[in-house]
């Protein structure tokens, strides 16, 4: 802690001094501001979560997404983060799973999350997608049926009766 006071005062003092330990400081890092922020936690619940067997396994979390939200992908990261951080004996890799009725639900501006998306960590499905892949399970088709209306619904629901 007494290190923390200490780098706190230089940082005041000399803003700049983070990106000179950078290779690839920002063009404009004279126009920064240094902060302190205090990050309060906020209530987090999400939709699922899978604990494996063994604590050597992979945590599994889900999300049901069906309303637009822009800061949906930075929110589930952080309750991501926090479960982490409290669990790590019970938690050696994680992966998150986001449903979505369609890719029209899923937020437009994903550049702080990316990362996330190319490297598997968050994957996102598209019910509406997975009629056009292969032979759904039943079960498949219940979380498919929760996007339909109509004629439509009606007839899965009956098909996955059969």
């Amino acid at each position: 802690m007494r290190r923390d006071t200490i780098f706190h005062q230089i940082f005041l003092r000399y803003p700049k001094l983070l990106f000179e330990l950078l290779p690839d400081p920002p063009v404009d890092a004279a126009g920064y501001v240094f902060e302190s922020i205090e990050v309060k936690e906020t209530a987090f619940r999400t939709d699922g979560v899978w604990m494996p067997p063994q604590p050597t396994g992979t945590v599994y979390f889900a999300e049901v997404q069906f309303q637009p939200d822009e800061v949906f992908y930075e929110r589930m990261n952080a309750e991501i983060g926090v479960f982490v951080y409290r669990n790590r004996s019970r938690c050696n890799n994680w992966q998150g799973i986001v449903l979505f009725p369609s890719r029209t639900i899923q937020q437009k501006k994903l550049s702080m999350v990316q990362y996330l998306l190319d490297s598997g960590k968050i994957i996102p499905i598209f019910l509406d997608e997975l009629r056009t892949s292969t032979p759904l399970t039943p079960a498949q088709n219940l979380m498919v049926l929760t996007t339909l209306e109509g004629d439509e619904a009606v007839a899965l629901a009956r098909e996955t009766l059969a």
